[in-house]
């Protein structure tokens, strides 16, 4: 007793520090966003003070050597190309900001229409950045695969990214693990993501997939998965609710289903089904 008593203890420090953490990356993320803003905005209008400036160069291309309008025009070319690329990177990072906030500061169970494709995408990548981050040398294969024919549904966009989240999490440490104690050369650490659009019972519904070729789980593990504080990562590595949220937002909030797939010492494969509302 007094053992698990020290361990809750310990997992309920480590909630009230990731709940300051969740905090500070919300302020974090709404300081950064600003000057983003500046960035693309600036980016934009230098692209086209650069369209101003060929047209200048073509209405006075009689005027200027040709050997030097080429360079002109190839200096022009590949700074319009270095704008593109700055304002599609800053709105890349504003679209990861944004879903930061949204997880921090989102209402609570407020179903909102969702692009449940890019929603999946985005918590993958934040996933898998986050354990290259913390994991010195961490490197995996991701194979995604995304059914762009998936209308937009109603969701509660910060829980799904949560469930997400909490799934790629295990994934990638899972597979991590695994290379830390794995003699085999040859291993290639990997995790397949998909999302498709589906019928169960005559009802749509869209299916999210997410494999890994990692430890797996042992009997003992599935039987406890979803069990509150139930963690087989070591103290400051894992709570014990992940699992325990994901399945209560996937089934009692959505409506859905989540089921898993385990053979120990080859990987794990989870599904979460969800029925599809447009309104």
């Amino acid at each position: 007793m007094e053992q698990q008593i020290k361990t809750l203890q310990q997992q309920l420090k480590q909630q009230e520090k990731l709940a300051s953490l969740g905090m500070l990356s919300a302020g974090i993320a709404h300081e950064i966003q600003n000057p983003l803003n500046f960035v693309i905005n600036f980016s934009k209008m230098s692209d086209k003070l650069l369209k101003d400036l060929a047209e200048i160069v073509a209405d006075n291309e009689d005027n200027i050597p040709a050997d030097d309008r080429e360079e002109v025009e190839d200096i022009v070319a590949d700074l319009k190309e270095n704008m593109a690329k700055i304002v599609a990177h800053g709105e890349r990072a504003i679209s990861i900001i944004q879903g930061i906030l949204l997880v921090s500061r989102g209402k609570e169970n407020e179903y909102l229409p969702a692009n449940v494709c890019n929603i999946v995408k985005e918590y993958v990548w934040l996933s898998y950045h986050a354990m290259r981050a913390n994991q010195k040398g961490f490197n995996i294969s991701i194979r995604e695969s995304y059914d762009s024919s998936l209308p937009q549904m109603m969701v509660i966009p910060q829980d799904l990214s949560r469930a997400v989240l909490n799934l790629m999490n295990n994934a990638c440490y899972a597979v991590w693990h695994k290379t830390q104690g794995s003699t085999a050369a040859d291993y290639n650490p990997e995790v397949a993501v998909s999302v498709s659009a589906d019928t169960v019972d005559g009802k749509p519904v869209a299916v999210i997939t997410i494999s890994d070729n990692g430890e797996g789980m042992s009997d003992e593990v599935k039987q406890h998965l979803y069990e509150n504080f139930f963690t087989t990562k070591p103290v400051g590595k894992g709570t014990g609710l992940g699992m325990a949220i994901t399945r209560d937002i996937v089934e009692n909030k959505h409506g859905g289903t989540i089921t898993f797939t385990s053979t120990e010492g080859q990987g794990t494969t989870f599904t979460i089904t969800l029925p599809i509302r447009k309104s």
